[in-house]
């Protein structure tokens, strides 16, 4: 994964934390989601299929607006694409 890509992914994320409509269960696993993709001491690809399983539990949470789960599963592709 290149940098403009994890820095688009970075933004999205972080777009969703700051979301006042979004759960703050969810808003602090996005949070740490965001941890574990700028982690460098860990394996790359290791920190990006922790990071599709989190979101992935995170877009199936029944409290989280349909926009937000959208917005997941988008960041969810991007990961997916690496």
């Amino acid at each position: 994964m290149n940098d403009d890509m994890l820095n688009e992914i970075l933004e999205n994320l972080s777009l969703i934390e700051s979301d006042t409509a979004v759960p703050k269960n969810v808003r602090l696993k996005i949070k740490n989601t965001m941890s574990i993709l700028l982690n460098t001491d860990d394996n790359k690809i290791l920190n990006v299929d922790k990071s599709i399983q989190e979101l992935s539990d995170v877009a199936e949470d029944a409290d989280i607006p349909q926009h937000t789960r959208m917005q997941v599963w988008s960041v969810v592709s991007l990961l997916e694409s690496k």
